[in-house]
């Protein structure tokens, strides 16, 4: 018995000699070894590398374009701190200083010039009728267009007028006159007419439907240029005609004298020149002798057209919305626009039973001279009810 306790207080020595050796060991480590042996061990260790310090040019300060980091006393959660909204405020005093800058550079003056935003986007340029001033012109009905007359066909006394002895560019208004001269000379319709280089527009650049090859009788040119105010296909009719276009021209001219139309001159048959001028009482004249060509009145009023260019079949539409108004009786049209002319309009049409010549010119915007028409024709039925 005294034997078995012999050996259990020798274990008991034993074990506690072994826990002891450790702390005798650590008390001889220095802080940093003791420290290091009490860090847990982490996995994937490259990625825990401390990073290399960045270049210079990526600090603050530098001139490279980097943004500076904010520092922790100007983040704030739950919004902006009050040194954030400083900047901010800074910001906008600084943007509205160059905004007023800005406007000032760009009023009107002796020595002021445009800044580089307004070179970029310049203003629409203004039409003759602006440059006159006659968009300041009051009228009771409150008109857009700056030029306006309304005459009863059968008597020719004025229902309406405003600035109707001004003379100002017509632009495609002038198909009117080509197409009288081509009927009037009796070329043959179904004769075939082809769209050659001569018949691009340099006056103004603008584009066409129908490619330079392109082959169509002198009936559907004329179609065209009348509904749709097709450019090249008027240009091609003048080109066609006994003697050029310079004969073609004078034609013109000699026909516009004929009716009287004393301050009224062509240079083209198309109207891309500014140089077609024309008062609005002159073509009250060319929409009354125009209305007595069957051709013209059947032409100028078709809702749309299909011809076959040789490569494919083109489908075109009449200019002139209100053609397809059922509430409109509407003899003869033809609409016209170039920058100096603004946005024009003239009809023979029918209000109250009475056979009416309608002319608007210089219209700012595009539909405007249609609801000019609409308040006109309003003002007559209300006049003659």
């Amino acid at each position: 018995m005294m034997l078995l306790f012999r050996l259990l207080v020798s274990l008991v020595l034993s074990v506690g000699l072994l826990s002891f050796v450790p702390r005798l060991e650590a008390q001889h480590q220095s802080p940093k070894d003791r420290a290091n042996a009490l860090q847990p061990r982490i996995k994937n260790q490259d990625n825990t590398k401390k990073k290399a310090p960045q270049p210079a040019s990526k600090k603050a300060g530098s001139t490279s374009g980097f943004v500076a980091k904010p520092s922790r006393k100007d983040v704030k959660r739950g919004g902006p701190s009050m040194l954030n909204k400083k900047k901010t405020f800074a910001a906008a005093a600084a943007g509205s200083a160059a905004a007023a800058a800005s406007s000032a550079a760009n009023a009107p003056g002796p020595s002021t010039k445009p800044s580089a935003s307004a070179a970029e986007q310049p203003a629409a340029r203004p039409s003759n009728g602006q440059k006159l001033g006659l968009h300041g012109t009051d009228d009771p009905l409150d008109l857009r267009s700056s030029v306006a007359y309304v005459m009863d066909s059968d008597s020719g006394k004025v229902i309406f007028e405003k600035n109707a002895e001004i003379v100002l560019p017509i632009a495609s208004i002038s198909k009117l006159m080509t197409s009288m001269v081509v009927i009037d000379t009796q070329q043959d319709l179904h004769q075939i007419l082809e769209i050659t280089k001569e018949d691009i527009d340099s006056e103004k650049g603008t584009n066409s439907r129908l490619r330079v090859g392109t082959r169509l009788s002198r009936g559907e040119l004329l179609h065209l240029a009348l509904m749709s105010s097709e450019n090249r296909a008027a240009n091609a009719l003048g080109r066609y005609y006994p003697g050029g276009l310079q004969a073609f021209v004078s034609a013109m001219n000699a026909k516009s004298r004929l009716l009287g139309m004393n301050d009224t001159r062509f240079v083209e048959p198309t109207g891309l020149s500014s140089r077609n001028v024309s008062t609005a009482r002159d073509l009250a004249k060319m929409v009354q002798a125009a209305g007595d060509y069957p051709l013209i009145r059947q032409y100028s009023t078709s809702p749309g057209l299909h011809v076959d260019s040789g490569r494919s079949t083109l489908a075109y539409r009449n200019t002139n919305r209100l053609t397809h108004n059922p509430k409109w009786d509407i003899e003869l049209q033809k609409t016209g626009y170039i920058s100096e002319a603004g946005n024009c309009l003239v009809m023979q049409v029918r209000i109250e039973g009475k056979a009416m010549v309608m002319v608007l010119l210089d219209a700012k915007q595009k539909l405007a001279r249609f609801a000019d028409a609409q308040r006109l024709r309003h003002w007559i039925e209300l006049k003659y009810s």
